[in-house]
């Protein structure tokens, strides 16, 4: 049987969006922010004060190569300590099948923007008429929407997004922002990762949704889109700033049509230049920024032709 291993901290805000930033290298199945001492009978976000603790928690194969990543982890932490003080980080394994039980625990509802409410697929809630709700079970995807960089995306999607436009997903993790774009009126959305099993969840996410025939999820990467020909008036891109400014290098301004419109998050407030400067190479336009805290969302459009 398969297993993981869970790494969490406990940490106040200031110093989490750094260590989840840090641990992604590590944790590629899953990093979550989540609220620490969260009261049971709270679970709407509206009800509850702003947390003065923070779990950091991610998840790395148990094989082999488990002390050494071990190693790195806690060589990084104590990196981390010499400039903010942070806790021992504590590891326990998980098996594979109690994966989904050890999301549950720690997993809430959260609102975010105006009307989005993120709602785990264990947990009935009664919504507002004008919410969007998404129900979602993570599994062994990123993006649960407690993170900052998923909440930016939310929030500018709700801004961006139009009904009848056609939106490419890139590195779609759980599926959180494909379906909302497509709870969003979006007229088809591509959602596409390297990872199967994130495909796999997305997919299950979508039907769970009541989206799966608005979400065509497969694997695939940038190349493969680009050689497609397909072309979108929306490109949602959350993943890691280094992996977007290597993308740009591939082309990716090549995926959103004349006129069309991309957010990319993922980036810390110190790369927001160099990808800024990686997208106009491309051939996007920086047009703005939104920031929480470290974590800072960059939307660009592409000019229309001439």
């Amino acid at each position: 049987m398969a297993q993981w291993v869970e790494v969490s901290l406990r940490v106040d805000g200031e110093a989490a969006e750094a260590l989840a930033y840090e641990l992604q290298r590590w944790c590629h199945q899953g990093v979550a922010v989540e609220y620490a001492d969260l009261p049971q009978d709270k679970l709407d976000e509206d009800q509850v004060p702003p947390p003065e603790m923070l779990i950091v928690r991610g998840y790395f194969a148990h094989d082999d190569r488990t002390p050494a990543t071990q190693q790195a982890i806690n060589q990084a932490i104590g990196y981390m300590n010499m400039l903010y003080p942070m806790p021992q980080p504590v590891y326990h394994i998980v098996d594979d099948e109690d994966w989904g039980e050890a999301w549950k625990k720690h997993y809430h509802p959260v609102r975010i923007g105006r009307r989005i409410l993120i709602r785990p697929a264990w947990i009935d809630l009664q919504p507002q008429p004008e919410d969007v709700v998404i129900a979602l079970d993570p599994g062994m995807a990123f993006g649960t929407g407690t993170h900052p960089t998923t909440q930016l995306c939310l929030e500018a999607l709700e801004d961006l997004m139009q009904p009848g436009l056609d939106v490419i997903d890139l590195g779609c993790g759980s599926g959180i922002l494909a379906i909302a774009a497509a709870k969003m009126q979006a007229a088809k959305v591509v959602a596409v990762d390297i990872d199967p099993l994130a495909v796999k969840i997305t997919g299950e996410n979508a039907a769970a949704n009541g989206v799966a025939a608005l979400i065509q999820a497969h694997t695939g990467s940038l190349e493969t889109l680009i050689t497609s020909a397909r072309r979108f008036d929306l490109a949602l891109v959350n993943i890691l700033a280094r992996t977007i400014i290597a993308m740009c290098a591939e082309h990716l301004g090549d995926l959103v049509r004349p006129g069309g419109r991309a957010i990319f998050s993922g980036i810390i407030h110190d790369q927001a230049d160099d990808v800024e400067a990686a997208l106009r190479r491309t051939g996007l336009l920086p047009v703005a920024r939104r920031q929480q805290g470290d974590w800072v969302l960059i939307e660009a459009r592409r000019p229309p032709a001439e």
